[in-house]
């Protein structure tokens, strides 16, 4: 099968996917295609911008590089304290920047509501991602047709549409594609790519699985690993704070279980299109017609498997920008442990009839958790809700 990694927009919370792909890296699953968002897009563009031996040591140099360094052991504070090291963290995040990352813009007109470039109009420069990209990414290797195949999404700001870049057929891609699928705003200004400006894709989808479940590239058997970094379902709410986050959990949150289901529908109705041309005579058959079922794709199997980051960060709305050693660790190390889970369970294996166009793979539950398991959705199936 095609291995294909999907990956969210979340800022900090990045260093879980990179987690995720050690895990991957280390038992030979390989993305043939990544597809990200944000932060996904920079993980994304660090794996597809690097020969298959380079790819680890890359991404964590991207991760030792932004962490910031903590004043104490996280491993020796209370509670409390670690609470409090991450508040100070984020705070010096906001205030001074990320360095290779994102700096302040000091005196600009644009904090006083003046007007200023399009380009400038934001609190922060992200000048110097660019800078770290150009230097972590080996853009001959990511734009190589031969090379891992990337796709980064972002919106253009005339007119609200998502768009992705592909290395299959946008051309040459560049830092700045990758700068602008992560240009969330107010805080990072919009990137000009020929003529046309962009932000962030999150602001469309943050979970760019759709790009997946529309490509007509390669129509064969795969198996997507979708790495959540925000949950669509937690706790009510009761202090500004916990508002906040659920606010910006939900917002960003994945819509993949609509996406699947609108899947399954299409791949039904595509199924009755064979069905009812392969009834009709062969005088009034065509190759066109042939051309066009061709066009819709064939008979084939996605697998998805879910990995979602389970952190709660202690509810912070801020835990985006949260890029404190031992948060950044931990969220590797986590990340890292959940998709050994998943790849232990390798439920991708088992047998599933030709009809089935959608599997859906939970991760296996812990030893004091409930079972979650495995759904095959045949065609005819209405995917069930969670």
């Amino acid at each position: 099968m095609r291995v294909v990694l999907v990956l969210q927009g979340g800022g900090a919370l990045g260093a879980y996917q990179a987690g995720v792909y050690q895990a991957l890296h280390e038992h030979g699953l390989a993305p043939d295609w990544v597809v990200g968002t944000s932060i996904g897009a920079i993980n994304a563009a660090l794996l597809a911008g690097n020969h298959h031996e380079h790819r680890l040591q890359r991404i964590r140099q991207f991760w030792d590089r932004m962490s910031q360094r903590d004043p104490y052991d996280p491993m020796w504070m209370s509670e409390a304290q670690r609470r409090q090291n991450i508040r100070l963290s984020t705070m010096q995040a906001m205030v001074a920047g990320v360095r290779g990352f994102f700096r302040p813009r000091p005196f600009s007109p644009f904090s006083l509501g003046l007007q200023v470039p399009a380009e400038q109009a934001s609190f922060y420069d992200t000048a110097e991602l660019g800078a770290t990209l150009e230097e972590l990414v080996d853009f001959d290797v990511l734009n190589s047709p031969e090379g891992m195949r990337l796709t980064v999404n972002a919106l253009r700001v005339s007119t609200g549409s998502l768009v992705s870049f592909d290395s299959l057929d946008t051309g040459r891609i560049t830092a700045d594609h990758i700068r602008a699928s992560g240009a969330l705003p107010p805080g990072f200004a919009a990137v000009r790519i020929d003529g046309e400006l962009y932000w962030d894709g999150g602001l469309y989808s943050n979970t760019p699985l759709q790009t997946v479940l529309d490509d007509t590239h390669r129509p064969v058997d795969t198996l997507c690993f979708m790495v959540d970094l925000w949950s669509a379902q937690g706790p009510e709410p009761d202090t500004l704070e916990e508002v906040q986050t659920r606010l910006k959990d939900v917002t960003f949150a994945s819509r993949s279980q609509r996406h699947l289901e609108d899947y399954v529908k299409t791949r039904r109705l595509q199924q009755k299109l064979r069905e009812l041309y392969a009834t009709m005579p062969p005088q009034q058959r065509s190759a066109q017609h042939g051309r066009d079922l061709a066009e819709l794709g064939c008979d084939t199997t996605l697998h998805v498997v879910r990995i979602p980051y389970a952190g709660h960060d202690w509810h912070m709305p801020l835990k985006d920008i949260n890029f404190s050693r031992g948060s950044v660790e931990w969220r590797w190390n986590q990340g890292y442990a959940d998709a050994q889970r998943a790849i232990g369970a390798a439920g991708w294996l088992a047998f599933v009839s030709e009809d089935t166009p959608l599997v859906v793979h939970e991760l296996p539950p812990l030893p004091d958790s409930p079972a979650t398991g495995t759904r095959q959705l045949p065609l005819g199936d209405k995917a069930p809700a969670r």
